[in-house]
C-alpha cells in the first residue's frame, strides 16, 4: 500500500480501480493543520488530467502498469497498430486512447507501449522526438519586426505545429510531445 509519503512524481497508483500517474506532486503544512501532499495526477486511461490533495491516512493500491517497447506500424480510422519489440506481437489501440499522442507517431517510431491488467491502455513517448517538416510557408522580410513571430508547419506525421519563421520545408525540428510545441532545430 502506498501512503501519502509514497505519492510523488511518476508514481502509478489505482484510485477507483483504474491507473493514475502523479505529474506533479507538493507536500504542504500549515500552522496548527494537518500536513497534506497536493498532485496532480493523469488517469491512463482516460487521459484526463485532476488537482488532487491527499491526506494523511489515504492509502493507495499500486497499479500493475507494464511498460512494453514497441514499434509504431499504421493507423488506419479508428486504431494504431504497435508491434512488440520482443515477441513480434501485433497490437491495436484505438484512437481516442492515445490522445495527442497519434500526432508525432511515424512509421517505425520506437515507442513504449502501457499496458493495464494486461489490456493496452497508451503509449509513452520520449520527452522531445524529431520530426521533418514537410509544408511550411515562406519567412518574408519585416514579419520579425514585432518579435518572435511563428508561422505553421506541417509534420511528416501529419501534425500542424507553430514554428519560428526560419524554419523551412525539409528542416528537421525537435518537438516536445507533452506541450506539442517546437523546441529546437535538429
Amino acid at each position: 500500500m502506498l501512503g501519502m509519503n509514497d505519492l510523488r512524481a511518476g508514481v502509478v497508483f489505482k484510485m477507483n480501480n483504474e491507473p493514475y500517474l502523479i505529474v506533479w506532486s507538493n507536500f504542504l503544512r500549515m500552522a496548527q493543520r494537518k500536513p497534506v501532499r497536493q498532485a496532480k495526477i493523469k488517469n491512463l486511461i482516460t487521459g484526463k488530467v485532476l488537482e488532487v490533495s491527499f491526506k494523511l491516512d489515504d492509502k493507495f493500491e499500486e497499479a500493475d502498469v507494464q511498460r512494453v517497447k514497441a514499434t509504431y506500424l499504421y493507423k488506419d480510422d479508428s486504431s494504431a497498430s504497435f508491434m512488440d519489440a520482443e515477441t513480434y506481437d501485433q497490437t491495436s489501440i484505438d484512437l481516442k486512447d492515445l490522445g495527442h499522442s497519434v500526432n508525432y507517431l511515424v512509421d517505425g517510431a520506437e515507442v513504449t507501449l502501457l499496458q493495464f491488467e494486461g489490456k493496452p491502455i497508451g503509449v509513452e513517448l520520449p520527452k522531445k522526438i524529431e520530426l521533418k517538416v514537410t509544408q511550411t510557408g515562406e519567412a518574408v522580410r519585416g514579419d520579425t519586426a514585432q518579435g518572435s513571430v511563428m508561422k505553421d508547419a506541417t509534420l511528416e506525421s501529419g501534425a500542424t505545429i507553430k514554428v519560428p519563421m526560419f524554419i523551412k520545408t525539409g528542416d528537421t525540428i525537435r518537438i516536445n510531445t507533452d506541450s506539442g510545441e517546437y523546441v529546437e532545430r535538429a
